[in-house]
């Protein structure tokens, strides 16, 4: 019924406009009622449609007389939104700036940069914004956040940077502006970019406000670069500067430093903010360094951090009990694993996948693959849903012990999960798994499986076939399989090669063998 409104409204659009060039139209806005401007407003967006190549029929006196700022932007309002024709819009508009002299409404300029924005025409925002300033506008505070974020996420730094310059040339950047364009870039990975407009704007200028959080943000993309260093020299000065450094400053360090490794100097810095700072270390200060030494495998220190975390009153939250559960898991310390599970739970915190998984692969590297099964039985009772690496974690562990027939079941799970994206890290221990056990013809079934889930087959997908398909003896399918490889990009390392190579000349094939070896050989040398 909407579609048969509009078509209708279409039909008597086009009928108005060729009414306008018989001369039979009667439509004088200053004599109309708010219905029949709204009607001339429809005539001018069809006739800029019907004269797309040309408007210069909009050059008439009734006409230059007619549209005036108003009728404008009701115009652009209906080509860009109600037709969904931006680029035609902005011929509009610039045709009725330049040929018609019309001075156009701030209105104007923000329905149609933000049109142009959302359908990508960034080049034209541009123009767009650079004919409101020589007009002597700015954009409202809404459509500059808008207009900031937009050119971020189109990879238009430069356009962003003009912006934040021009509107500090009229009046001082509040910390919060210049920090979302930040917090944008940084989320972006345009860490050098942010730190460049940070160094060579925000801090030169005065027009620029800065607090801590600037730096913070800043910092934290610094960090996450490994570039710790850097950041330490806007610690350095963030004193000097009025803003001194925050526990999210401390934090944001102490983070920076595990990623790289240096856990004395993070720990250090924990030492620094319970005897100097006036505040105290938070849960995620605490759980940064767990998290830096569960990595190194330094339990002690993971044990007496989590201790002197709970004597201080700052109570640990789901993430900090997950780290350390997979921490103890890695080290094959199962026994302190589930003790801090039930600390968990005791606590009141409902474990989640995170858990489950880091649960489940500390049960199979203490080789209790009963154990794991029924974890993974008590996640489904409770409506836990698996990821990718609990299902590679308990089919490997099964496969470990020669139990294919579970994994096998196992595998065809994965398919009532619709959001896990396939991949060959969760096949290909089943496929192994069959290969040395000597049934290449299941291997090869769910290799078939894998392409009909659109999983591509990895380098390691490749050797396990070729090398299963040669110890049965399949010569010809082990060299269908080693061509397909090369197609795909893939090199077989040499221990492939020597056994394919192997294989081929004890079945009498010296001439494919020899082959091989020198079609390989080229293939690395042009590489």
């Amino acid at each position: 019924m909407k579609m048969q409104f509009w078509t209708q409204r279409v039909s008597i659009s086009k009928i108005a406009s060729t009414a306008y060039f018989h001369g039979q139209a009667n439509l004088d806005p200053s004599k109309a009622s708010p219905l029949s401007t709204r009607w001339f407003i429809k005539v001018v967006s069809t006739l800029c449609i019907r004269r797309s190549q040309s408007l210069t029929v909009f050059k008439s006196d009734y006409f230059r007389d007619n549209i005036d700022p108003s009728v404008a932007c009701g115009v652009i309002h209906h080509i860009a939104n109600g037709l969904n024709n931006p680029s035609l819009a902005y011929n509009f508009f610039c045709f009725s700036r330049h040929d018609l002299n019309l001075t156009h409404s701030k209105h104007s300029f923000s329905l149609l940069l933000r049109s142009l924005c959302r359908n990508n025409l960034h080049d034209y925002a541009e123009l767009v914004y650079d004919y409101m300033k020589s007009d002597g506008n700015s954009p409202k505070s809404a459509d500059f956040d808008f207009l900031i974020s937009s050119f971020v996420n189109s990879g238009k730094i430069s356009v962003v940077e003009k912006l934040l310059v021009d509107k500090a040339e009229s009046c001082k950047i509040s910390p919060s502006v210049s920090n979302k364009f930040l917090s944008l870039l940084i989320s972006k990975n345009r860490v050098s970019d942010a730190v460049m407009f940070f160094k060579g704007r925000i801090l030169r200028s005065a027009s620029f406000g800065t607090d801590n959080c600037s730096f913070n943000i800043v910092m934290r993309g610094l960090c996450m670069c490994s570039k710790v260093d850097e950041a330490f020299e806007l610690f350095d000065i963030m004193s000097s500067l009025n803003c001194p450094p925050d526990i999210v400053t401390y934090n944001t360090l102490i983070n920076g430093l595990c990623r790289i490794g240096d856990l004395n100097r993070a720990h250090e810095l924990l030492r620094q903010i319970r005897s100097y700072c006036n505040f105290s270390p938070n849960v995620v200060t605490y759980t940064s360094l767990i998290s830096g030494y569960c990595k190194s495998g330094e339990m002690s220190n993971v044990s007496n951090l989590f201790d002197e975390m709970i004597n201080c009153g700052i109570k640990p939250n789901l993430f900090t009990y997950n780290v350390i559960i997979d921490g103890f898991g890695k080290q094959g310390d199962w026994i302190s694993a589930l003790k801090m599970y039930e600390n968990m739970v005791n606590g009141g915190f409902n474990p989640d996948i995170v858990t489950f998984t880091s649960l489940i692969d500390a049960c199979s590297r203490h080789g209790k693959i009963n154990d794991c099964l029924k974890l993974w039985d008590k996640m489904n009772a409770i409506k836990v849903t698996p990821n990718a690496f609990t299902f590679s974690i308990l089919i490997n562990a099964l496969c470990k012990e020669n139990r294919l027939s579970e994994a096998r079941d196992l595998l065809s799970q994965l398919g009532r999960h619709k959001d896990i994206i396939p991949r060959p890290f969760i096949y290909n221990p089943v496929i192994d798994g069959f290969c040395k056990s000597g049934n290449v013809d299941e291997a090869n079934a769910i290799v078939e499986e894998m392409e009909r889930k659109g999983c591509v087959h990895d380098k390691m997908t490749f050797t396990i076939l070729i090398l299963g398909h040669c110890m049965k003896g399949r010569t010809v399918e082990a060299i269908g399989i080693y061509d397909k490889m090369l197609s795909r990009g893939c090199l077989p390392d040499n221990v492939t090669l020597k056994c394919l190579v192997s294989c081929l000349r004890k079945a009498g094939m010296g001439r494919e063998a020899f082959e091989i070896e020198q079609n390989l050989s080229n293939i690395r040398v042009n590489i």
